[in-house]
C-alpha cells in the first residue's frame, strides 16, 4: 500500500512538472531566452500591472468632464409599545430623491488632470520598455558565458586527450627503459591535472546554466538546454561613437521617461495653479416625499415631487498656504525633472562611450589572443612530435602545455568579451540583441 501511495505521489509530481515545461522550447536560443523573459518575467509583469492601473487612472479623469449622478431612497420606521410587547409598526415616512453635478469651469483642471494620467500610463510603458532593456543585457551576458564555457569544455578535452597519448607514448617509453620513472610520473601529473581542469569546466558550465535558468526564474526540477549557434564571429566593425549616442538619445526608453517626466510636472503646476481659481458646478436634484396620514402614497409621490436646478461657485479665500505651497513644489519638482533629465543623458554617454571603449579593446585583446593561441598551440605540437621521437625535455613539455592552456583560455575571454561588448554597443544603437 505504501509504495503505491509512493507510486501515486512520484507519477503526480512528474506529470505537473510536465505540464509546466510543455510549452518550453526544446532548445533555447538566445533570441527564445529574451522573449520569454520579456513575457513572463515577474517584475517586468509587475509594471505591465502598475501600468493597467495607470490606464483605469486615465479613464477615470476621462468620465470626470461628464455629470455625476447618485440616487438615495430612505425609509422610516416606528415602534408601537401595545399590550403584545415593542413591535415595528408600517412605513410613516419615505423619501425618494436624485441629484447630479457637473463641473463648468475650474481652470482647466479636468483637462490638464486628463493630460497628467495620459503622461502616467505612457511613462509607465516606458518603465517597462526599460525593465526589458535591462534583463536583456543580463540574459545576454549569461547565454555568452555559457556558449564560453561549452568551447572551453572542447578545447580541454583535446588538451586532455593529447596529454593522455603522451601517457601511453610515456609508458612504452619507460618500459622499454628510454625515460626514468620521474619523467613517466611527470606526465601522468600533467593528465591528472588536465582532468581536474576539465572537470572544473565542466562545473563552471553548470553554474552558469543554473544562473540563466534562474534569470530566466524557470522551475529547478526543468532541464535547461541551449541551441548552439551555428557560429560566433568577432566583426571588427565599429560604428562610430557620436551616431551611437544620437540614436540611443533619441531612441532610448530612460530619456523618453525623462522628457515626460517633465511635461508631467509642467502639468501638474497647471492643476495645482487652477486649485487656487474659482470653481462653477451645475447642481441639480429631483426629490419627493410621502408622509404616513396624509393621504394616497402615489398622490403624496406627485404632489410632493421638487426639482431645483442651479449654480455653484466656490472661492477659495484662505486655507493655510496649502494651494500655494504646492505651487511652489510643483515648480521644484519641474526644475527636479529638467535635472534628472540632464543626468540620464549624461549618464547614457558616458555608458555608451564606456562600451565603445570596451569593445575597442576586447577587438585588440581578441587579435592579440588569437596569435597568441596560434603560436604557443604550433610550439605544443612540435613538443609533442619531439616526444614522439624520444627526445624531449620534460620541462620544456610542461611549460609549452602550461602556455598553450593559458593561451586557450586568453583566447576565450578575449572573443566572448569582443562578442559581448559589441552586442551591448550595437543596443545602444538600437540593434536587437540576436546570434543569428
Amino acid at each position: 500500500m505504501e509504495r503505491k501511495f509512493l507510486f501515486l505521489v512520484f507519477l503526480l509530481k512528474t506529470l505537473d512538472i510536465f505540464a509546466q515545461t510543455s510549452h518550453y522550447p526544446e532548445n533555447w536560443t538566445l533570441e527564445s531566452c529574451i522573449q520569454y523573459a520579456k513575457e513572463n518575467n515577474i517584475s517586468i509583469n509587475s509594471l505591465r500591472l502598475s501600468k493597467n492601473s495607470a490606464e483605469q487612472d486615465l479613464l477615470q479623469a476621462k468620465e470626470a468632464k461628464y455629470p455625476n449622478v447618485s440616487a438615495t431612497v430612505s425609509q422610516g420606521l416606528f415602534a408601537v409599545n401595545g399590550s403584545n410587547g415593542l413591535h415595528l409598526n408600517g412605513a410613516q415616512s419615505q423619501s425618494i430623491g436624485a441629484s447630479s453635478s457637473m463641473t463648468l469651469y475650474h481652470a482647466g483642471y479636468i483637462k490638464n488632470n486628463e493630460v497628467s494620467k495620459n503622461l502616467e500610463v505612457q511613462m509607465a510603458d516606458l518603465s517597462v520598455q526599460e525593465s526589458e532593456n535591462n534583463i536583456t543585457l543580463t540574459i545576454a551576458q549569461a547565454f555568452l558565458n555559457i556558449l564560453m564555457s561549452q568551447e572551453n569544455i572542447v578545447s580541454l578535452e583535446n588538451v586532455l586527450k593529447t596529454t593522455q597519448t603522451q601517457l601511453k607514448q610515456g609508458g612504452q617509453l619507460y618500459g622499454a627503459g628510454s625515460i626514468s620513472k620521474l619523467n613517466y610520473l611527470q606526465i601522468q601529473a600533467q593528465v591528472a591535472q588536465d582532468e581536474y581542469n576539465l572537470v572544473s569546466a565542466q562545473n563552471g558550465l553548470k553554474t552558469n546554466i543554473v544562473n540563466l535558468k534562474q534569470i530566466l526564474q524557470l522551475p529547478s526540477p526543468y532541464n535547461f538546454q541551449i541551441a548552439q549557434p551555428d557560429s560566433i564571429i568577432v566583426d571588427d566593425n565599429i560604428k562610430a561613437l557620436q551616431d551611437v549616442q544620437d540614436t540611443a538619445q533619441n531612441q532610448r526608453p530612460e530619456v523618453k521617461y525623462g522628457e515626460l517626466n517633465i511635461e508631467s510636472s509642467n502639468t501638474n503646476l497647471k492643476m495645482a495653479k487652477a486649485s487656487i481659481q474659482p470653481t462653477l458646478n451645475l447642481v441639480g436634484n429631483i426629490s419627493t416625499n410621502y408622509a404616513n396620514g396624509n393621504g394616497n402614497y402615489f398622490n403624496q409621490l406627485g404632489n410632493n415631487f421638487y426639482t431645483p436646478i442651479g449654480l455653484s461657485l466656490g472661492i477659495p479665500i484662505y486655507n493655510n498656504r496649502i494651494y500655494k505651497t504646492e505651487i511652489e513644489k510643483s515648480k521644484i519638482a519641474i526644475q527636479q525633472a529638467n535635472l534628472d533629465l540632464q543626468n540620464t543623458k549624461t549618464v547614457l554617454n558616458q555608458q555608451i562611450e564606456q562600451s565603445y571603449i570596451s569593445l575597442q579593446n576586447s577587438l585588440s585583446q581578441y587579435d592579440s589572443a588569437l596569435k597568441q593561441m596560434n603560436i604557443n598551440k604550433e610550439s605544443y605540437d612540435i613538443v609533442n612530435a619531439q616526444m614522439k621521437l624520444g627526445s624531449i625535455d620534460y620541462v620544456q613539455l610542461q611549460q609549452q602545455r602550461l602556455l598553450y592552456i593559458q593561451a586557450i583560455q586568453n583566447y576565450l575571454q578575449a572573443k566572448y568579451s569582443a562578442v559581448l561588448n559589441r552586442k551591448i554597443y550595437e543596443f545602444y544603437a538600437g540593434n536587437p540583441i540576436t546570434l543569428k
